[in-house]
């Protein structure tokens, strides 16, 4: 893995876990219930998949 790769990886690992790290803040405040914050998550997960498979 280049240099490159490897920044581009660690943005979408950090990028993901900023959308983690909101969607699970929000929960426990009760700003949102259990599906929506799920659904964030899995449309985090799809993002951080898509980013790192296309490397």
């Amino acid at each position: 893995m280049s240099d490159t790769e490897n920044e581009s990886t660690d943005e979408a690992v950090a990028a993901f876990l900023r959308a983690a790290d909101d969607a699970y803040d929000e929960y426990e405040h009760g700003y949102t219930d259990a599906d929506a914050t799920l659904r964030r998550l899995e449309s985090a997960i799809a993002e951080l998949r898509s980013a790192t498979e296309s490397e």
